[in-house]
């Protein structure tokens, strides 16, 4: 069963409901059997914890200081056979919710038909998150050297692959923000090894998403979707569902195939010429381009509902977002680890 959770007090009230569902099957247990293999743990004082495992939120609170609390949960490596304890703790300091985690997720994860290449292993990660971010004036593109967002259960958001068409073996080692043909992770044409959550994990075990989360908010299409997390700007993320004039739907992204579908043209970049050949469609991230009102929002997959700005959750690329409308908090970067 999963569980509801309104994190707007220090110590949240869990209250049982209906299982969520969603297009991938995924069975949670967490009556784990004694002959699991380990138990990864990272000692964390849970005074006043709250339990998140499987938790549904409920709250659309958008500064991040309503979330302040200290978090625990548990989930197993399935096709490890592991277990492990999710810990995240938010704080304030001088105008900044300070998130300290150890990037488990609140759900079982790896329960792929192949394992992950790399096992999860526990971090100790710490984000800054502004509790008043400000528009510019230009956006802030997506960058291999910079997260995109950390969840209310300390996973972060990672969506650019490291993977390009005619570079290495096409799965890393495209390091250049501008190279052509990028994978797109969530596409189904590509094999990332991501679990049920779109998720995976990076060679160091962090484990983190490319898209849906598929958790954290419910798939139930009459209820308002939550806050489920901060991008790195400051601007809270929601889950897919919003109420559009009384009418509770999901948000739709503006960005289409180019040239409908077509015949992908060939790109010149740094004096060689790249070729896949083949349709737009959707293998690369280069396949897509922003159209402007053909759905519900702007180039960065956010909009404004109810005088707040946020990015949502989409069932199409960009999935999450494309870019930052706000500064990204330099604590993103991921050359500090």
């Amino acid at each position: 069963m999963k569980k509801e959770l309104s994190v707007i007090v220090l110590v949240a009230g869990l209250t049982a409901c209906g299982t969520h569902t969603h297009s991938h099957s995924h069975s949670h247990s967490h009556s784990h059997s004694s002959d699991d293999k380990s138990h990864h743990h990272t000692e964390h004082s849970n005074e006043q914890a709250t339990d998140i495992t499987d938790a549904i939120f409920t709250s659309r609170a958008t500064n991040c200081s309503e979330y302040v609390n200290n978090y625990v949960s548990s989930a197993k490596d399935i096709n490890e056979d592991t277990l492990y304890s999710g810990n995240l703790k938010i704080t304030l300091e001088n105008g900044k919710c300070i998130f300290s985690t150890n990037a488990i997720p609140n759900h079982d994860f790896n329960d792929g038909k192949s394992t992950f290449h790399n096992k999860v292993s526990e971090q100790n990660i710490t984000y800054s998150i502004s509790q008043s971010p400000s528009m510019n004036t230009h956006v802030t593109e997506l960058s291999l050297r910079t997260d995109n967002a950390i969840f209310l259960n300390g996973v972060k958001l990672d969506l650019l692959a490291a993977g390009c068409f005619g570079v290495g073996n096409g799965f890393i080692g495209c390091n250049n923000d501008k190279q052509p043909f990028r994978f797109d992770p969530m596409s189904p044409l590509n094999s990332f090894r991501t679990d049920s959550h779109n998720a995976h994990t990076q060679p160091d075990g962090t484990y983190h998403y490319h898209g849906n989360p598929l958790a954290m908010f419910s798939a139930n299409k009459n209820v308002v979707s939550p806050v489920i997390g901060f991008a790195a700007d400051g601007y809270p993320i929601y889950g897919s569902y919003f109420d559009d004039s009384g009418t509770i739907r999901k948000a739709k992204s503006s960005y289409v195939l180019k040239n409908n579908k077509g015949p992908r043209v060939d790109v010149k970049f740094a004096g060689k010429n790249y070729s896949p050949g083949g349709l737009y469609d959707g293998m690369y991230i280069d396949d897509f381009e922003y159209k402007e009102s053909s759905g519900d929002l702007d180039e960065c997959n956010g909009m404004v509902v109810n005088g707040n700005y946020g990015y949502y959750v989409t069932d199409a690329y960009p999935w999450i977002l494309k870019c930052f409308k706000g500064t990204p908090d330099s604590s993103f970067n991921k050359r500090r680890r």
